[in-house]
């Protein structure tokens, strides 16, 4: 298929309201899949939304393998949401470090419900809905919130924590931040 181009930070396309995508089954919605499937295995991310991509569509995929806390995930592999619906479950919340494709270089500290319920539709127009906790549930409210105008930096309490991979190790405030020695 195709590698596609990711939209940065900025870019209109991030800062709206994705469309509904109706039948998943539609051939250009399997190409878009496909290509999206390349794109996230090319650049080495969790997750990818179809607005990433310059596609203003609800579609997301994402991996949440056991390895990085995602052991409740439900399917191996590499998972597709079609006009994916959240909800979620109790008041926990968690803080942990997200960066995305889109804001290439940076991380920052996210509080993020806990446990989430999720419904979608899949590739073949199947319903699917799951339960999610950990790493599992951080990535796909991440990838969701692209479906609707929203980066990760726009959910940071305390912007303070935003910084370049680069200077993580430089600063011992940010000890235990995705790429700390």
């Amino acid at each position: 298929m195709a590698i596609l181009k990711i939209a940065r930070m900025g870019h209109p396309v991030l800062q709206r309201r994705a469309e509904p995508v109706g039948d998943p089954r539609r051939p250009e919605i399997r190409r878009l899949i496909a290509d999206m499937k390349d794109t996230l295995a090319d650049i080495g991310g969790a997750g990818l939304a179809a607005p990433q991509v310059h596609a203003p569509l609800r579609v997301v995929i994402f991996e949440a393998p056991a390895e990085r806390g995602g052991e409740d995930a439900a399917a191996a592999g590499i998972a597709v949401l079609i006009d994916p619906e959240i909800e979620t479950l109790g008041a926990e919340t968690e803080t942990d470090w997200e960066g995305c494709l889109s804001v290439p270089g940076l991380r920052g500290a996210v509080r993020r419900p806990a446990r989430v319920r999720y419904r979608a539709l899949g590739p073949e127009g199947e319903t699917i809905e799951r339960e999610a906790t950990g790493f599992h549930a951080r990535v796909v409210q991440h990838e969701c919130d692209h479906l609707d105008g929203i980066l990760y930096p726009m959910r940071m309490a305390d912007i303070s924590s935003l910084h370049f991979v680069s200077e993580i190790g430089r600063n011992p405030r940010w000890r235990g931040a995705p790429g700390a020695e």
